[in-house]
C-alpha cells in the first residue's frame, strides 16, 4: 500500500499467490483494494503454489499435484478474481473446486480493472493461462523452450471467448552479474537449485543437457538444494565444470564484461515472443539495481 500511495505510474504486482493458501475471493478483495488505491495499476499473478504446498505438507508425505487438480484450481481462481474485478460475479461462481455463493458487489470499484496473470511453466498451465488470464509469468525459461511455450500460448489464445487485450508473456530470470566474477558465481551456486529446470519435473532441462549429464543432474538435485540450504554454494558430488554449465544455462552470471552476452540472450527471448523480462536480484540489491539501470535499461531494445 505505501508504494501505491507514493507512486503514480509504475505498475504494482503481487506474485505468486496460490488458491491453496488463500481463497480466490480473498485474493479478489485484496487485489481490488490495492488497485483502487493505485488508480488501476495493480496486477496479481496466481500459481499452483508448489513451494508453499511442499512446505505445508506433513513430513514424509509426497504431494500428488494431479490429484490436487492444480491447473483446474488456478483456472477457477483466475476466473473468480477476474470476474470480481470486472463486475461479472453478480450470480456468484459455481466451480468444481471453489465457489462464491453470494453475489459479489463490485459497485465500489471505480478504476480500470486489475490485471490477473497466471504463473505458468508446464504445457497445460500455459495453455490455460493464455485462455483465461490477462497475461502470464514464466519462470527461468530459456530460448530453447520458447517455441514450445509460444505454441501453447497461441493454442490457448485460440480458445479465448474474447481476444486478449495486450496479453503479456513475462519471464522471471535470475541476475547474478557483479563486478567480481567469483562473487557472482558463488551467489549463483547458492540459489541455482530454485531455477525451474532443476525443480522436478525438470521442465526444459532435457533441452539443455544430453545423457548422461541429464540423468546425473536429476539424480543429484538434492546436492544443489543442500548448497542453497547451507548457504555454502558447495554443490557436493557434482563436477565443477558441470555445475558451471548448469548455472550458465539458467541464469545470468559473470562480471560487467558479460552483460552484452546476456543482453543477446534477452533479445532472443523477446524475438521469440516473450514481452517482458523480470530480473530477480539477490545479494547487494541496490548495487544490482544500479547496474541494471546503467547497463541494461539504456541498451537498444530495452526500456
Amino acid at each position: 500500500m505505501p508504494a501505491a500511495l507514493a507512486t503514480k505510474r509504475i505498475r504494482l504486482g503481487v506474485l505468486a499467490v496460490s488458491p491453496f493458501e488463500m481463497h480466490p475471493l480473498k485474493i479478489a478483495n485484496a487485489i481490488n483494494s490495492l488497485n483502487e488505491i493505485a488508480g488501476g495499476r495493480a496486477t496479481v499473478a496466481i500459481g499452483g503454489g508448489g513451494a508453499v504446498l511442499s512446505a505445508m505438507r506433513s513430513e514424509g508425505v509426497e504431494l500428488d499435484f494431479k490429484a490436487l487438480r492444480v491447473v483446474r484450481a488456478v483456472r477457477e481462481a483466475v476466473e473468480i478474481v477476474r470476474g470480481a474485478a470486472h463486475g461479472e460475479l453478480k450470480r456468484g461462481y459455481a466451480g468444481e473446486l471453489f465457489q462464491v455463493t453470494m453475489p459479489y458487489n463490485a459497485s465500489w470499484l471505480k478504476s480500470t480493472p486489475a490485471k490477473v496473470f497466471t504463473c505458468s511453466d508446464g504445457p497445460q498451465m500455459i495453455r490455460m493461462g493464455a485462455r483465461v488470464a490477462d497475461g502470464m509469468q514464466l519462470g527461468d525459461q530459456t530460448i530453447h523452450r520458447a517455441p514450445e511455450i509460444m505454441a501453447n500460448v497461441k493454442a490457448g489464445w485460440a480458445k479465448r471467448e474474447k481476444p486478449a487485450d495486450d496479453f503479456r508473456v513475462g519471464n522471471y530470470w535470475a541476475w547474478h552479474i557483479k563486478q567480481d566474477r567469483e562473487a557472482s558465481l558463488f551467489e549463483a551456486r547458492r540459489s541455482v537449485a530454485w531455477r525451474t529446470q532443476l525443480i522436478p519435473p525438470f521442465h526444459g532441462l532435457d533441452l539443455l543437457f544430453d545423457e548422461p549429464d541429464l540423468t546425473f543432474i536429476k539424480d543429484h538435485y538434492t546436492n544443489f538444494q543442500k548448497a542453497a540450504y547451507t548457504g555454502t554454494g558447495n554443490i557436493e558430488g557434482v563436477p565443477k565444470e558441470l555445475a558451471d554449465r548448469v548455472i550458465a544455462s539458467v541464469c545470468s552470471t559473470g562480471d560487467y564484461d558479460d552483460i552484452d552476452r546476456e543482453l543477446e540472450r534477452y533479445r532472443a527471448c523477446a524475438d521469440a515472443g516473450f514481452t517482458d523480462l523480470v530480473l530477480k536480484i539477490f545479494d547487494e540489491p541496490m548495487a544490482a539495481v544500479r547496474t541494471i539501470c546503467e547497463r541494461v535499461v539504456p541498451a537498444p531494445g530495452f526500456s
